[in-house]
Protein backbone atom coordinates (compact mmCIF):
# COMPACT_ATOMS: atom_id res chain seq x y z
CA UNK A 1 0.00 0.00 0.00
CA UNK A 2 0.95 3.43 -0.54
CA UNK A 3 1.70 6.66 1.34
CA UNK A 4 -0.08 9.77 1.00
CA UNK A 5 0.84 13.19 3.03
CA UNK A 6 -1.50 15.39 3.22
CA UNK A 7 -0.84 19.36 4.94
CA UNK A 8 -4.08 20.69 6.04
CA UNK A 9 -6.25 17.83 6.28
CA UNK A 10 -8.75 18.09 8.32
CA UNK A 11 -10.67 20.00 6.59
CA UNK A 12 -12.11 21.49 2.64
CA UNK A 13 -9.94 20.30 -0.04
CA UNK A 14 -7.55 18.20 2.10
CA UNK A 15 -10.19 16.21 4.07
CA UNK A 16 -11.72 15.48 1.08
CA UNK A 17 -8.16 14.10 -0.30
CA UNK A 18 -8.47 12.28 2.75
CA UNK A 19 -11.36 10.70 2.03
CA UNK A 20 -10.74 9.67 -1.37
CA UNK A 21 -7.26 8.80 -1.01
CA UNK A 22 -8.58 6.56 1.82
CA UNK A 23 -11.59 4.68 0.09
CA UNK A 24 -8.26 4.35 -2.92
CA UNK A 25 -6.54 1.96 -0.52
CA UNK A 26 -3.72 4.63 0.37
CA UNK A 27 -2.34 4.84 3.74
CA UNK A 28 -2.13 8.08 5.37
CA UNK A 29 -0.13 10.94 7.27
CA UNK A 30 -2.59 13.85 8.09
CA UNK A 31 -1.21 16.77 9.07
CA UNK A 32 -2.52 20.32 10.85
CA UNK A 33 -2.73 22.23 13.85
CA UNK A 34 -5.59 20.57 15.82
CA UNK A 35 -4.71 17.48 17.31
CA UNK A 36 -8.24 15.90 18.70
CA UNK A 37 -9.33 16.69 15.06
CA UNK A 38 -6.45 14.95 13.47
CA UNK A 39 -7.27 11.96 15.85
CA UNK A 40 -11.14 11.94 15.54
CA UNK A 41 -10.53 11.79 11.56
CA UNK A 42 -7.68 9.16 11.40
CA UNK A 43 -10.03 6.57 13.25
CA UNK A 44 -13.00 7.90 10.94
CA UNK A 45 -10.98 6.58 7.98
CA UNK A 46 -9.15 3.63 9.46
CA UNK A 47 -12.05 2.44 10.78
CA UNK A 48 -13.85 3.24 7.32
CA UNK A 49 -11.52 1.87 4.94
CA UNK A 50 -9.14 -0.40 7.22
CA UNK A 51 -6.37 1.77 6.62
CA UNK A 52 -3.56 3.10 8.76
CA UNK A 53 -3.70 6.61 9.20
CA UNK A 54 -0.73 8.04 11.14
CA UNK A 55 -1.68 11.71 13.00
CA UNK A 56 1.20 14.46 12.70
CA UNK A 57 0.59 17.81 14.64
CA UNK A 58 2.37 20.31 12.73
CA UNK A 59 2.12 24.20 12.21
CA UNK A 60 3.45 24.94 9.22
CA UNK A 61 3.76 29.29 9.90
CA UNK A 62 6.62 28.08 12.39
CA UNK A 63 10.02 26.56 11.17
CA UNK A 64 9.82 23.59 14.16
CA UNK A 65 6.54 22.47 12.10
CA UNK A 66 7.81 22.66 9.17
CA UNK A 67 10.51 21.09 10.09
CA UNK A 68 8.83 18.05 11.57
CA UNK A 69 6.89 17.24 7.98
CA UNK A 70 10.04 17.34 6.00
CA UNK A 71 11.51 14.96 8.61
CA UNK A 72 8.41 13.04 8.33
CA UNK A 73 8.90 13.20 3.86
CA UNK A 74 12.28 12.32 4.27
CA UNK A 75 11.82 8.87 6.37
CA UNK A 76 13.37 6.50 4.65
CA UNK A 77 11.67 3.53 6.37
CA UNK A 78 8.47 4.55 5.72
CA UNK A 79 8.44 6.52 2.50
CA UNK A 80 5.61 8.33 1.29
CA UNK A 81 4.45 8.02 -2.27
CA UNK A 82 2.13 11.35 -2.65
CA UNK A 83 1.91 14.88 -1.22
CA UNK A 84 -0.89 17.03 -1.17
CA UNK A 85 0.18 20.68 0.13
CA UNK A 86 -2.99 21.43 0.67
CA UNK A 87 -2.80 24.12 3.78
CA UNK A 88 -3.19 27.29 3.87
CA UNK A 89 -5.63 30.59 4.42
CA UNK A 90 -6.46 33.92 3.09
CA UNK A 91 -6.75 36.90 5.14
CA UNK A 92 -9.24 39.74 5.58
CA UNK A 93 -8.45 43.06 4.00
CA UNK A 94 -6.97 45.09 1.18
CA UNK A 95 -3.43 45.44 0.42
CA UNK A 96 -1.80 47.93 3.43
CA UNK A 97 -4.88 46.79 5.84
CA UNK A 98 -3.34 42.90 6.69
CA UNK A 99 -0.83 43.23 9.10
CA UNK A 100 2.94 42.63 7.57
CA UNK A 101 3.26 39.99 10.41
CA UNK A 102 -0.42 38.23 8.79
CA UNK A 103 1.61 39.04 5.15
CA UNK A 104 4.71 37.15 6.26
CA UNK A 105 3.01 34.40 8.02
CA UNK A 106 0.78 34.02 5.04
CA UNK A 107 4.24 33.83 2.89
CA UNK A 108 5.95 31.41 5.07
CA UNK A 109 2.52 28.68 4.88
CA UNK A 110 2.33 29.44 1.23
CA UNK A 111 5.63 29.67 0.02
CA UNK A 112 8.05 28.67 2.04
CA UNK A 113 6.60 25.66 3.76
CA UNK A 114 5.62 24.38 0.14
CA UNK A 115 9.23 25.07 -1.29
CA UNK A 116 11.07 23.01 1.28
CA UNK A 117 8.19 20.46 1.85
CA UNK A 118 8.21 20.06 -2.52
CA UNK A 119 12.27 19.38 -1.87
CA UNK A 120 11.81 16.85 0.87
CA UNK A 121 9.63 14.74 -0.43
CA UNK A 122 10.50 15.29 -4.21
CA UNK A 123 14.57 14.12 -3.08
CA UNK A 124 13.23 11.17 -1.70
CA UNK A 125 10.78 10.58 -4.78
CA UNK A 126 13.60 10.80 -7.38
CA UNK A 127 15.73 8.33 -5.45
CA UNK A 128 13.25 5.69 -5.65
CA UNK A 129 12.46 6.66 -8.89
CA UNK A 130 8.41 7.45 -8.35
CA UNK A 131 5.66 9.70 -6.59
CA UNK A 132 3.52 12.72 -7.05
CA UNK A 133 3.14 16.41 -5.22
CA UNK A 134 0.39 18.20 -5.51
CA UNK A 135 0.62 21.80 -4.63
CA UNK A 136 -2.65 23.76 -3.65
CA UNK A 137 -2.79 26.72 -5.71
CA UNK A 138 -5.98 28.96 -6.25
CA UNK A 139 -7.19 30.53 -9.88
CA UNK A 140 -6.62 33.44 -8.18
CA UNK A 141 -2.81 32.79 -8.77
CA UNK A 142 -3.81 34.51 -12.48
CA UNK A 143 -5.49 37.53 -11.46
CA UNK A 144 -3.54 40.62 -9.85
CA UNK A 145 -5.20 40.24 -6.58
CA UNK A 146 -2.70 40.87 -2.98
CA UNK A 147 -0.41 38.73 -1.68
CA UNK A 148 -2.22 35.86 -1.14
CA UNK A 149 -2.80 35.37 -5.43
CA UNK A 150 1.01 36.75 -6.10
CA UNK A 151 1.49 33.81 -3.48
CA UNK A 152 -0.38 31.41 -5.16
CA UNK A 153 1.45 32.89 -8.45
CA UNK A 154 4.56 31.69 -7.28
CA UNK A 155 3.18 28.40 -6.27
CA UNK A 156 1.84 27.27 -9.82
CA UNK A 157 5.43 28.86 -11.19
CA UNK A 158 7.26 27.27 -9.12
CA UNK A 159 5.50 23.74 -9.95
CA UNK A 160 5.58 23.92 -13.01
CA UNK A 161 9.58 24.95 -13.40
CA UNK A 162 9.98 21.41 -10.12
CA UNK A 163 8.08 19.62 -12.87
CA UNK A 164 10.34 20.38 -15.96
CA UNK A 165 13.36 19.71 -14.02
CA UNK A 166 11.91 16.39 -12.97
CA UNK A 167 10.81 15.53 -16.06
CA UNK A 168 12.11 11.97 -16.59
CA UNK A 169 12.43 11.09 -12.70
CA UNK A 170 9.28 9.48 -12.33
CA UNK A 171 8.31 12.35 -9.72
CA UNK A 172 4.92 14.26 -10.89
CA UNK A 173 4.71 17.98 -9.98
CA UNK A 174 0.62 19.48 -10.32
CA UNK A 175 -0.23 22.74 -9.38
CA UNK A 176 -4.16 22.39 -8.20
CA UNK A 177 -6.52 25.50 -8.88
CA UNK A 178 -9.90 25.79 -7.88
CA UNK A 179 -12.52 28.40 -7.38
CA UNK A 180 -14.92 28.67 -5.16
CA UNK A 181 -15.29 25.95 -2.75
CA UNK A 182 -17.56 25.17 0.23
CA UNK A 183 -15.07 24.67 2.91
CA UNK A 184 -14.39 26.44 5.94
CA UNK A 185 -11.49 28.89 4.21
CA UNK A 186 -13.50 31.89 4.34
CA UNK A 187 -15.18 31.29 7.73
CA UNK A 188 -12.15 31.51 9.16
CA UNK A 189 -10.61 34.49 7.46
CA UNK A 190 -13.59 36.33 8.28
CA UNK A 191 -15.07 36.90 4.82
CA UNK A 192 -18.81 36.44 3.93
CA UNK A 193 -19.76 34.42 0.83
CA UNK A 194 -23.54 35.36 0.97
CA UNK A 195 -22.78 37.53 -2.57
CA UNK A 196 -20.93 34.61 -4.62
CA UNK A 197 -23.45 33.21 -7.31
CA UNK A 198 -24.00 29.86 -6.51
CA UNK A 199 -22.43 28.33 -9.90
CA UNK A 200 -19.47 29.46 -8.66
CA UNK A 201 -18.95 27.14 -5.87
CA UNK A 202 -17.56 23.79 -6.40
CA UNK A 203 -17.62 20.57 -4.38
CA UNK A 204 -14.85 19.61 -2.52
CA UNK A 205 -15.04 15.92 -3.52
CA UNK A 206 -15.39 16.35 -6.93
CA UNK A 207 -12.35 18.84 -7.12
CA UNK A 208 -10.31 16.28 -5.90
CA UNK A 209 -11.76 13.73 -8.53
CA UNK A 210 -10.46 15.70 -10.88
CA UNK A 211 -7.52 16.48 -9.84
CA UNK A 212 -6.22 13.30 -9.37
CA UNK A 213 -6.98 12.22 -12.88
CA UNK A 214 -5.20 15.60 -13.87
CA UNK A 215 -2.13 14.22 -11.99
CA UNK A 216 -2.48 10.28 -13.48
CA UNK A 217 -2.14 12.24 -16.76
CA UNK A 218 1.07 13.99 -16.33
CA UNK A 219 -0.30 17.73 -16.25
CA UNK A 220 1.59 20.14 -14.25
CA UNK A 221 -1.53 22.24 -14.02
CA UNK A 222 -5.07 21.47 -13.02
CA UNK A 223 -8.09 23.91 -12.85
CA UNK A 224 -10.38 21.19 -12.42
CA UNK A 225 -13.91 22.44 -13.47
CA UNK A 226 -14.99 23.37 -16.84
CA UNK A 227 -16.47 26.78 -16.09
CA UNK A 228 -13.35 27.99 -14.18
CA UNK A 229 -11.43 26.66 -17.23
CA UNK A 230 -14.02 28.80 -19.52
CA UNK A 231 -13.17 32.15 -17.37
CA UNK A 232 -9.64 31.63 -16.98
CA UNK A 233 -9.28 30.77 -20.50
CA UNK A 234 -11.08 34.82 -21.11
CA UNK A 235 -8.42 36.08 -18.52
CA UNK A 236 -5.72 35.28 -20.70
CA UNK A 237 -7.35 37.56 -23.49
CA UNK A 238 -7.81 40.14 -21.21
CA UNK A 239 -5.18 42.93 -21.04
CA UNK A 240 -3.65 43.24 -17.92
CA UNK A 241 -4.42 47.04 -16.97
CA UNK A 242 -8.49 46.06 -17.89
CA UNK A 243 -7.78 43.03 -15.27
CA UNK A 244 -6.49 44.62 -12.62
CA UNK A 245 -9.51 47.31 -12.01
CA UNK A 246 -12.03 44.31 -13.07
CA UNK A 247 -10.63 42.02 -9.96
CA UNK A 248 -10.49 44.91 -7.95
CA UNK A 249 -14.10 45.37 -8.64
CA UNK A 250 -14.57 41.93 -8.25
CA UNK A 251 -12.84 41.27 -4.76
CA UNK A 252 -15.17 44.27 -3.40
CA UNK A 253 -18.11 42.43 -4.72
CA UNK A 254 -17.35 38.63 -3.96
CA UNK A 255 -13.99 39.21 -1.49
CA UNK A 256 -14.09 39.58 2.19
CA UNK A 257 -17.04 41.69 4.26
Amino acid sequence: MTTALITGATAGIGAAFARRLAADGHNLVLVARDTERLRAQATELHDGHGIEAEVLTADLSTDAGIDAVAARLTDRVSPVDLLVNNAGFGNKGRYLDVSMADELTMLKVHCEAVLRLTSAAAGSMRERGRGGVVNVASVAAFLPRGTYGASKAWVVQFTQGAAKDLAGSGVRLMALCPGFVRTEFHERAGMGTGNIPGWMWLDADKLVAAALADLARGRTVSIPDPRYKTLMGLVKLTPRSLLGGVTSRAGRTYGPQ
